[in-house]
């Protein structure tokens, strides 16, 4: 069993532990292999020449012939600085030496912030980041705000609860599959979104599913959710969205129609499973 020198396991693929954020030296390992799709996101997925970097800093392979926007899971989830850390638990003593510290620290990572380019990014996976520090939290948040062009977007099993501050103006494909949105007002704006996917979340409520109605949505998955056991579920969504083709992987139906009685308020009945 042989080693990269990142430390990767060139025949498994498996990951060590803990991988230094320097990674010039990366080129080495080349084989390609393909993004796992998960099975029931229903949304169309790229092969990607490799998934042995997804947890370095694409920018810094300078020396490799992957370039940033093929990588599967680029790493974005960097923590805070033990200075930082320092400074949150209300420690008034603070050295100018930690200080200046501090400011290069800040400069370096602007430094890098600037050679990210998430601005050119058109078809983009960034599932399986584990954020579970709110500084990571902001930093992904700040990341999905420059996507300003990015068309493809996995965001799967990321714990997001509310995207709403977030506009993805020519995003056509959008996977939020497994993650703790509970109502459709926490959604980013899409605009022009085709293909979205919501399923296995803790969404209730079909309210607010009518700001989409105005876009060119086809296909819509909310499998998984607690909104699925309302009664008419799938009437009152084509509804909602006319234009609408599929729905949970299941194309329009006759009976898909609304009933001829009128339909009770979203909130007020659901079906009862015994």
């Amino acid at each position: 069993m042989s080693e990269s020198s990142s430390g990767v396991n060139t025949l498994t693929g498996s990951f060590p532990k803990s991988i230094p954020s320097r990674c010039s030296d990366l080129g080495v390992a080349r084989t390609p292999l393909c993004v796992d799709r998960s099975p029931d996101s229903g949304l169309p997925s790229t092969p990607l020449p490799s998934s042995r970097f997804r947890f370095a800093s694409w920018h810094r392979l300078q020396q490799c012939d992957v370039t940033g926007g093929q990588l599967t899971c680029p790493r974005v989830r960097e923590g805070p600085t033990d200075e930082e850390l320092f400074l949150r638990e209300g420690d008034d003593v603070c050295l100018d030496r930690d200080r200046r510290r501090r400011r290069e620290a800040e400069g370096r990572r602007w430094q890098e912030r600037l050679q990210e380019n998430w601005e050119n990014c058109l078809e983009l996976n960034l599932s399986y980041q584990d954020l579970g520090d709110p500084f990571q939290q902001e930093n992904f948040l700040r990341i999905l705000r420059r996507l300003i062009r990015v068309e493809k977007l996995q965001l799967v099993d990321n714990s997001l609860t509310n995207l709403s501050s977030v506009r993805l103006p020519r995003c056509r494909v959008l996977n939020l599959q497994r993650n703790r949105l509970v109502c459709l007002r926490q959604l980013p704006k899409l605009p022009v979104a085709e293909h979205l996917c919501l399923s296995d979340n803790a969404i209730g409520s079909l309210r607010d599913l009518g700001a989409l109605r105005d876009g060119p949505l086809r296909s819509l998955r909310l499998s998984g959710n607690p909104v699925t056991f309302t009664q008419d579920y799938r009437a009152r969504v084509f509804i909602c969205l006319p234009k609408l083709e599929v729905l949970d992987g299941i194309p329009r139906l006759p009976e898909d129609s609304p009933p001829t009685r009128p339909l009770l308020p979203d909130s007020t009945k659901t079906c009862s499973i015994l």
